[in-house]
C-alpha cells in the first residue's frame, strides 16, 4: 500500500522543471521556436539557460575599439520572455576578436560544425579587460532594455564548462584541470568586476563545472582570496556517459548523480562554501546529447518510458539530500542533428515533433504543489513525491522501477490511500508506462514502419496526455505497476 499522509515536511519550491536550450540560435527559427512554444503552453518548462553568443554580438574596428550590434541577441531574448520564461545567461562564445588565439576551436557537436556552421573559439581572451568591457556592456544593454527588476531575478554566470578541453583552452592535455582553473580564475574575476559595474542586483555564479572537481578547489581559493562576489555555484551533474553504458561500467542508474554529487559538496563545504546557492544548471541521466544510438545503442532509454520514470526518480531523491539544488536543468541538446524519428538523441521531441515520455514528465511534475508531504511505502522500488497546492489539492508523483532500470521488474497492483477524507472528490489519475503515453513503444508495437501521415497521425495522439482513470476520492484506487511505470495521480474539488 502506498499511504499519503496529513503530515507535511516542509515547503518546497519547484527545482525541476528548468531546462538548457540548446543550440541557442534555435530561437530564431520556426523549429526552435515550435519547440519553446509548446513547453510555454504546456507549462513544462519555467527556465531556460541559453548561451550570451558573443561571437555573434562583438567586433573590433580598424583602431581595436570594441563594437556591439545586439540585434540577433535582442531577438532571441525577446522571443523567451514573450513565452514567460525566467532565464540563466552563460557569458559565452569567445570572440575572435579578442581571443588570445583562434588556432583552437571545436563544434561540441555530433557534426564538423556547431549550428549554422559556427564553432567554439576554446581560447581565453588576449586582454582582461576586453572581456570585462564586454561583460559590461553586455549587462548595461540587458538592464538597459529589459530593466533591473527583471534582470535581478536571472542568474548570471561566466562561461561553460571551462574544465573540458571542449569549451575551454583545447590545445591543453585532458586532465589538465587545474591549468584550466587558473586561467578561468581571472576571466571570472573580470567578469563579475563588469557585471557589479551594472549593479550589485545582478546574481553571478559559476564556475559552471563539467564533471571535474579538481577545477574546484583552485577556483574557490581564488574566489575567497579575492572577495570575489559568487552568489551561486553553477555545476553540471551527468549520471553516466556513452562510453561507459558500452563498457557496462556505469550504468544508468540515479545513484551515480549522488557520488558526483559528494565530490562536489565534500570540496564546498571544505573550502567554506556549503551555503552558497547550488545549481545544476546542466543535467541528463547521460551526458553527451549530440550522441545518439549510433554511439551506444542504450541511449533508446531518451525515447521511452525509462526515462520518465528516471526523472521522477531522480526528483525523489534530491529532495532528501541535505545540499539540495534550487535549479536542476535538463540539457537539451543533439536537436538540430535529428535525421530520423526515436533515434536516441537527448530532447523533448522526436523529428516529426512526437512528444517523448521524459517530456511528458516534465508536465506531470509541473503539476506538484508547494507543500512536500510523507508518504508511507512498503516497496523500495516505488518512489512517491506528493505534494498539496494553496488550495488544499493534491499532486502525487510516483515512478515504479528498480535501481538500474531493467524491465524484468514484476508487475504489481498497489494501492493507493489518503489518511485525509477525499471522499466526494475528483481523482483524475495519467501514466507514462509501455502501453500509455509512449509512441516509442506503439511505433515498435506497429512493426516499425514507415513514417507516413497515418503512422504519424497515430504516434502523435499517442504522446497526447490523457488521463487513464477519473473516479470519486471514496472509490478504491489501485494502479498498474509495471517496470519504470510513472503515475499523476490528481485530488481536486
Amino acid at each position: 500500500m502506498i499511504r499519503i499522509t496529513n503530515d507535511l515536511i516542509r515547503k518546497q519550491t519547484n527545482f525541476w522543471n528548468h531546462c538548457l536550450f540548446h543550440p541557442t540560435d534555435a530561437v530564431e527559427d520556426p523549429w526552435g521556436r515550435r519547440i519553446l512554444d509548446r513547453m510555454a503552453e504546456d507549462g513544462a518548462i519555467r527556465t531556460v539557460r541559453i548561451y550570451t553568443m558573443f561571437e555573434d554580438i562583438v567586433y573590433q574596428d580598424e583602431t581595436g575599439k570594441l563594437l556591439y550590434d545586439f540585434r540577433l541577441s535582442d531577438l532571441r531574448m525577446d522571443y523567451l520572455l514573450e513565452k514567460g520564461y525566467d532565464l540563466i545567461l552563460a557569458y559565452g562564445g569567445m570572440p575572435d576578436c579578442i581571443a588570445r588565439s583562434t588556432d583552437s576551436k571545436n563544434s561540441a557537436a555530433k557534426g564538423k560544425t556547431r549550428y549554422k556552421g559556427k564553432m567554439w573559439n576554446t581560447s581565453p581572451p588576449a586582454d582582461l579587460s576586453l572581456w570585462e568591457e564586454l561583460c559590461y556592456e553586455y549587462t548595461k544593454h540587458i538592464v538597459k532594455r529589459y530593466g533591473i527588476e527583471r534582470v535581478s531575478t536571472w542568474y548570471c554566470q561566466c562561461f561553460n564548462e571551462p574544465d573540458i578541453r571542449t569549451f575551454f583552452m583545447g590545445e591543453l592535455p585532458r586532465e589538465a584541470s587545474v591549468e584550466r582553473a587558473l586561467e578561468y580564475n581571472k576571466m571570472y574575476e573580470a567578469f563579475q568586476k563588469g557585471v557589479r559595474r551594472v549593479s550589485e542586483r545582478i546574481r553571478v555564479g559559476g564556475p559552471t563545472l563539467a564533471h571535474r572537481p579538481a577545477f574546484l578547489p583552485p577556483f574557490l581559493d581564488y574566489v575567497k582570496e579575492k572577495n570575489l562576489k559568487l552568489d551561486y555555484l553553477a555545476l553540471h551533474n551527468y549520471g553516466t556517459s556513452p562510453t561507459f553504458l558500452n563498457e557496462g561500467s556505469i550504468p544508468l542508474t540515479v545513484n551515480n548523480h549522488l557520488v558526483r554529487e559528494k565530490e562536489y559538496m565534500d570540496i564546498i563545504v571544505e573550502k567554506g562554501f556549503g551555503d552558497v546557492e547550488l545549481v545544476y544548471d546542466e543535467w541528463g541521466a547521460s551526458s553527451h546529447g549530440y550522441h545518439n544510438m549510433e554511439e551506444s545503442p542504450s541511449l533508446i532509454f531518451r525515447e521511452n518510458e525509462v526515462y520518465a520514470a528516471y526523472y521522477v526518480k531522480l526528483i525523489h531523491t534530491f529532495l532528501r539530500t541535505k545540499h539540495k539544488p534550487t535549479k536542476m536543468l535538463l540539457c537539451l541538446s543533439g536537436q538540430h542533428e535529428m535525421v530520423t524519428d526515436f533515434s536516441g538523441f537527448r530532447n523533448f521531441f522526436t523529428l516529426n515533433f512526437i512528444k517523448k515520455p521524459i517530456y511528458n514528465a516534465f508536465i506531470l511534475a509541473s503539476k506538484l504543489g508547494e507543500d512536500l508531504m510523507d508518504a508511507k511505502v512498503d516497496d523500495e522500488n516505488i518512489f512517491v513525491v506528493p505534494t498539496k497546492n494553496e488550495k488544499g489539492d493534491y499532486a502525487v508523483l510516483l515512478s515504479y522501477s528498480s535501481e538500474c532500470f531493467e524491465e524484468n521488474l514484476p508487475a504489481k497492483q498497489e494501492t493507493v490511500a489518503f489518511d485525509e477524507d477525499v471522499s466526494g472528490r475528483t481523482v483524475t489519475v495519467y501514466c507514462i508506462d509501455k502501453t500509455h503515453t509512449n509512441p516509442y513503444r506503439l511505433y515498435e508495437k506497429l512493426g516499425m514502419g514507415e513514417m507516413d501521415g497515418e503512422m504519424l497521425s497515430k504516434l502523435r495522439e499517442e504522446g497526447n496526455l490523457k488521463p487513464v482513470a477519473v473516479q470519486k476520492g471514496d472509490e478504491p484506487l489501485t494502479l498498474n505497476l509495471t517496470a519504470n511505470s510513472t503515475y499523476l495521480i490528481m485530488i481536486t474539488e
